[in-house]
């Protein structure tokens, strides 16, 4: 069990501790070269501000990591991002690129998922780190079996159970870690903004259906609506293009157990068109090669039989 302290500025710690029930945030790095891979989904990730302030001021639990144009960021997180628009969103990019400046560009920032995150009220702040060095730059790894790393933990786990907000971390509905025991590895319970990335990162950011690679017309189709008992994991979710999306939320096309797609003939009545969804029927949809990011058989069955207009 690892844990990770990660360096940010106090105005996006500002910007989340003041939203309200956040169940997700997106701790983004303006460079977009590489991916974060230092966790294992469930493991902690900590905020530690800049100079001159040096204090360990919240956390989460890391999900995934991965690299986004701006845009696509935005679109799935908005304010959860730490900025109230967009356009700010783009300002803070530029102001720690060492790259020109790009007018009309949609940069590619480095995207680290995190779930169930909480904030220290400033009087809870963590300022002493255990085996931590002034020349770190973006971060630091921890083993919580080291002896640095059960300090850290052990601090962590004071500062939550005193902290304002410790009753809301872990988040409801799950066991609580024991108080200054072990730590323990949870799953990480997505939110929205996760599961759109999580579902567009594992087919791929192709559509399932047509292979369309164009990014922003690519959305993830829950399987059963969250509005319906669905959850956010990545077996619920299809990556599809926008209109056959509306079209699947809509009942007028499905997917079988067996992975094949399945057009309604009400299309053709309702609108007196759609020959060219009526010639993907039957065709073979494309899934990920993990299993355990496949979409549910027992979900596919659900959405034909619930919601599929026939």
């Amino acid at each position: 069990m690892r844990a990770y302290v990660g360096i940010t500025d106090f105005d996006w710690y500002q910007r989340l501790s003041s939203l309200p029930a956040l169940e997700e945030v997106n701790f983004w790095q303006p460079g977009g070269n590489r991916v974060f891979r230092a966790l294992q989904p469930g493991e902690l990730f900590l905020f530690k501000l800049h100079a001159p302030r040096h204090s360990i001021v919240g956390g989460g639990l890391f999900a995934h990591a991965t690299t986004l144009p701006v845009s696509l960021a935005w679109d799935a997180f908005g304010e959860k991002n730490g900025a109230q628009s967009q356009e700010e969103m783009r300002a803070r990019i530029e102001r720690y690129r060492r790259s020109p400046i790009e007018p009309h560009g949609d940069y590619k920032i480095g995207c680290i998922l995190l779930e169930q995150p909480f904030f220290l009220s400033p009087d809870r702040w963590l300022d002493s780190l255990p085996d931590w060095h002034a020349n770190i730059v973006q971060g630091k790894s921890y083993d919580l079996q080291s002896d640095a790393g059960r300090t850290l933990w052990s601090q962590v786990q004071a500062a939550l159970h005193h902290g304002e907000r410790a009753s809301k971390w872990p988040a409801e509905g799950r066991e609580p870690q024991p108080r200054y025991g072990e730590a323990v590895l949870l799953r990480p319970r997505l939110g929205q903004g996760s599961f759109r990335i999580l579902v567009t990162d594992a087919y791929q950011r192709r559509c399932a259906v047509t292979g369309e690679r164009v990014l922003p017309v690519l959305e993830a189709a829950h399987i059963r609506p969250y509005a319906r008992g669905g959850e956010h994991r990545v077996d619920n979710g299809l990556l599809l293009r926008s209109d056959l999306h509306t079209l699947f939320d809509r009942g007028y096309l499905t997917v079988t157990p067996e992975l094949h797609l399945e057009v309604s003939r009400r299309i053709r009545e309702d609108f007196q068109n759609g020959r060219h969804y009526l010639e993907l029927h039957g065709s073979l949809v494309r899934v990920p090669d993990s299993r355990d990011e496949q979409p549910s058989r027992e979900l596919l069955g659900w959405h034909n039989t619930e919601v599929y207009l026939g």
